[in-house]
C-alpha cells in the first residue's frame, strides 16, 4: 500500500508553470504526459489538469528532470485516495483486459496484484463467486463514474462492446485467452470484443490468460466473431509453402506427409494447421513444383 507523503495544492510562485490548456484533461488509471510545476525534497509536482497538482514520489522522478520539463506517467491513486503518478508500468489500464492474482480478500473485496503499490480493489458486487487468494482472475479494469476510483471486474461481459465490430477477414489483433468451451476457447479482442477460437484450428498450447496475436476469420451476421491463430487466406500460403519446400529439400525431395494425414503430425512437421498445409501443397501443385503421391509429397526434380 501506498505510505502517505505531504501534499501540496500551490505552484512554485518564483518559477510559475502556466498550464498547457490542450492537456488539461487527465484521464486516471492511464498514461498521461504531464509538465514538471514543482520540485521538493520528496519528489516533483506535475499539472494534473482538473485533478490539481499530482505528486510522484522522487523514487520514480527520472534522472535529471526538472521544473517545466514533461514526464509520461500513470496515474492512480494512494491509500487517501490521492491521486499519485508514478513511471512504473501497471500490468493494466483503465478500459483494459488482464489476468491477475488475488493477493487478499477482505470485508472490502478482493485486491489484486497489477503492478504498482497499491493493489486493485475488484468490490463483491464485481465478483461472480468470492474470490480466493492466491488464484489468477481474468478481469476489466474500469474508472468508476461514482467515485471516479480504479477498480476491476470479473463481471468482464459487462464492460465488453454491444456494437457489431467493424473488422475485416484477415485483420491482426490482440486477444487474451478468456476461457475454454465445448467449441473451443472465447476470446477478448483489443480489449473490446468476445471471439471464439475453434479447438480443431488450434495447434499450439493455448490456456487462459495467455495474450496473443490472432487473425479475424469472420464476423456473423449475430455480431459474434470467429478468430484464428494464423493469418487465414492465400498471403499465408505462400510464406507457408516455402517452409513445405524447406522441409522437402531437407528430406531428400520426399515427406510421408499428404491431406489425409492427422493434423497433430502436420503440425509436428510444419507448425501449421491442416487447413493452411492443404492449401499449401495444392499451390505447389498447380505450379508443378511437387507432385502428390499416395504415400506422400515428393519435389519434381528441375
Amino acid at each position: 500500500m501506498t505510505t502517505n507523503t505531504p501534499f501540496l495544492t500551490s505552484p512554485d510562485a518564483e518559477n510559475p508553470i502556466i498550464p498547457d490548456e490542450s492537456k488539461s484533461t487527465i484521464t486516471a488509471g492511464k498514461y498521461n504526459t504531464l509538465t514538471i510545476v514543482k520540485e521538493v525534497d520528496f519528489g516533483v509536482y506535475l499539472d494534473g489538469g482538473s485533478l490539481g497538482e499530482i505528486l510522484m514520489p522522487l523514487k520514480w522522478v527520472p534522472e535529471g528532470k526538472k521544473t517545466g520539463d514533461q514526464i509520461e506517467a500513470f496515474i492512480y491513486f494512494d491509500s487517501s485516495d490521492r491521486p499519485i503518478a508514478t513511471t512504473m508500468k501497471p500490468k493494466a489500464c483503465v478500459d483494459e483486459v488482464a489476468f491477475l492474482m488475488c493477493k487478499e480478500v477482505n470485508t472490502v473485496g478482493a485486491f489484486l496484484d497489477w503492478g504498482l503499490d497499491k493493489d486493485l480493489l475488484v468490490p463483491y458486487r464485481e465478483q461472480k463467486a468470492r474470490m480466493v487468494a492466491g488464484k489468477q482472475y481474468i478481469v476489466y479494469v474500469y474508472l468508476d463514474p461514482m467515485s471516479g476510483r480504479i477498480a476491476a471486474s470479473v463481471k468482464v461481459e459487462r464492460y465488453l462492446s454491444s456494437e457489431i465490430a467493424d473488422y475485416q477477414p484477415g485483420d491482426e489483433v490482440n486477444i487474451i485467452v478468456w476461457s475454454k468451451t465445448e467449441l473451443g476457447f472465447k476470446v477478448i479482442i483489443n480489449n473490446k470484443h468476445q471471439g471464439i477460437v475453434y479447438s480443431n484450428e488450434i495447434f499450439k498450447p493455448v490456456q487462459q490468460g495467455r495474450k496473443l496475436k490472432a487473425f479475424i476469420s469472420k464476423v456473423r451476421e449475430d455480431g459474434k466473431i470467429d478468430v484464428s491463430l494464423e493469418k487465414p487466406g492465400y498471403e499465408k500460403v505462400d510464406e507457408l509453402s516455402q517452409v513445405i519446400l524447406n522441409q522437402l529439400i531437407k528430406n531428400n525431395g520426399f515427406l510421408d506427409v499428404g491431406d489425409k494425414s492427422e493434423a497433430g503430425y502436420i503440425y509436428h512437421l510444419f507448425n501449421m494447421s491442416k487447413k493452411n498445409f492443404k492449401k499449401s501443397i495444392g499451390t505447389l501443385f498447380k505450379q508443378k513444383i511437387i507432385m502428390i503421391e499416395e504415400s506422400g509429397i515428393r519435389l519434381i526434380a528441375d
